[in-house]
């Protein structure tokens, strides 16, 4: 019987447990699939931990890569052998699930499984934050928060390739060196500097349009300080804590400035929409101006010490559990 990594209680990595799961047969919408590679992400520590509640018992992860073993009734779209990947639903974490195929992509040729399976939902984000949220073009001089991380590193890279000039925070001097091989024009060691003074430094004063914020609490007030009069602060994530008690007279006062809190699942509710998503993101990276570093692998059994050591900050890039 396949095993999966289930959660009966929210808490610390010492909830995750390794089970033994009864997978049944797809029915309609749906292809069976065993699994090749699973994405670690941040956002897996928040539904573990109940900063973002899901329904419990349940399996972790967001994303992921593997091969269609069985195919649901009236399934055209997909055979025996596909190798498909994912972002959502929740369920990653297994040697062996069941998926819908209105959330399913095929992997294309020349594409390894755990590089699909890293970057579905990291690229995906990084595709809706600079296609959609704000459109990144030539010339614009933008900051990524956490320029070293698996968002961060995706991002900064395709937004060079864009023509973006990009800043990029990091924690240490370690990922310093990371960033600037990511696109990072410039970086800012933040236990070392104040990055809203050198981002006022570097653009002259003027600020930046736009601001890329997954880190959350500890950056979220001199993100709005680093941004020109109407620029957008774009704040996709908590790494450091959530953000609360705000008060959005602070975005007039500061240059009637925007605010969002995007989604990948709102930016990708539509088809069409995850289709456009993940055909540029193969494309991207399949060019070669994006380049995936996987930097840690773990068997996925120990999916815990995996996420410890990515609260740790002990990762970069990207992370792939393999069953």
């Amino acid at each position: 019987m396949p095993h999966a990594i289930r959660i009966t209680q929210t808490g610390g990595p010492e909830v995750m447990q390794w089970e033994e799961v009864q997978v049944g047969e797809p029915g309609p919408g749906e292809v069976r699939v065993r699994t090749t590679a699973v994405g670690l992400n941040y956002i897996d520590t928040y539904h573990r931990s109940g900063l973002y509640p899901l329904p419990l018992p349940m399996t972790l992860g967001s994303e992921g890569a593997g091969v269609v073993e069985a195919v649901g009734p009236k399934v055209k779209e997909f055979r025996k052998g596909d190798r498909v990947a994912w972002a959502n639903p929740i369920g990653s974490y297994a040697e062996v699930l069941l998926r819908p195929v209105a959330r399913l992509v095929k992997i294309p040729t020349g594409l390894d499984d755990k590089v699909a399976a890293a970057i579905m939902l990291k690229g995906m984000t990084s595709w809706y934050l600079i296609r959609r949220t704000f459109k990144v073009k030539k010339g614009d001089t933008i900051l990524v928060h956490a320029a070293a991380g698996g968002v961060g590193q995706i991002l900064c890279q395709w937004a060079k390739a864009l023509g973006a000039t990009v800043i990029g925070t990091v924690g240490s001097t370690e990922k310093a060196a990371i960033a600037k091989k990511c696109g990072c024009k410039h970086v800012i060691v933040t236990s070392q500097e104040n990055f809203v003074e050198r981002v006022k430094q570097i653009t002259k004063g003027k600020g930046v349009p736009v601001v890329y914020d997954g880190v959350g609490k500890d950056t979220f007030m001199g993100s709005l300080d680093c941004l020109a009069p109407l620029g957008m602060l774009v704040s996709f994530g908590n790494a450091s804590g959530a953000v609360t008690q705000f008060n959005p007279g602070v975005l007039a006062a500061k240059g009637s400035l925007f605010l969002t809190r995007p989604t990948l699942f709102t930016y990708t509710a539509e088809r069409k929409d995850l289709l456009a998503a993940a055909r540029d993101l193969f494309a991207v990276v399949k060019s070669k101006k994006v380049k995936i570093s996987i930097n840690q692998t773990y068997p996925l059994r120990e999916a815990a010490q995996a996420h410890r050591d990515l609260e740790g900050r002990k990762t970069t890039g990207s992370t792939v559990l393999l069953p």
